[in-house]
């Protein structure tokens, strides 16, 4: 019995100091910040990706930037949106093309770490991350949104991923 008691307690104890390091060790997030702190983190996996979708503001109609996280910062990989017009850039990347229609931007490959974003109600601004949409938008004053890749243990990250695990999905891209 008394060997079973140690054996018990030693595999509880090495159960508790994994655990343990789980928590303080560091890892690679993508935090998405608002004027209250952080509001989203998400561990960042192998070729993370994540997009941005919003209305624009003259145009009204929806536009996509997907982004890469790279070497530790975020990078502008593409974009695509429905018309020339206001606020629209001519070109951007390697690759300028029409697809299914929407006018798309390739391999734009633009560092923007950190990213602001001023996530207006109005145009309804949402991410998606590993496979979900979610919110950026909220009635009232437009959070200034600040998206940026940072290393840190899941004790300093907590706050952020129950934002995630709480958030309503948008359901839409």
């Amino acid at each position: 019995m008394r060997h079973f008691r140690a054996g018990a307690l030693g595999i509880c104890g090495a159960f508790l100091l994994a655990l343990a390091g789980l928590v303080v060790w560091p890892r690679t997030w993508l935090v998405v910040r608002d004027a209250d702190g952080l509001r989203y983190a998400f561990v960042v996996q192998q070729q993370p990706r994540f997009s941005l979708a919003w209305t624009h503001s003259v145009e009204k109609e929806n536009w996509v930037e997907t982004f890469h996280i790279d070497d530790q910062a975020i990078v502008l990989a593409s974009t695509r949106f429905k018309t020339f017009g206001a606020g629209v850039p001519a070109e951007a990347g390697h690759e300028t093309r029409l697809k299914n229609g929407w006018v798309v931007m390739d391999a734009i490959d633009r560092v923007v770490d950190p990213l602001a974003v001023q996530a207006a109600a109005a145009e309804g601004y949402r991410m998606r991350y590993g496979g979900r949409w979610f919110a950026l938008s909220r009635p009232g004053k437009a959070p200034i949104l600040t998206f940026a890749v940072r290393r840190a243990p899941v004790i300093a990250m907590w706050r952020g991923m129950v934002g995630a695990w709480r958030a309503p999905e948008t359901g839409k891209p």
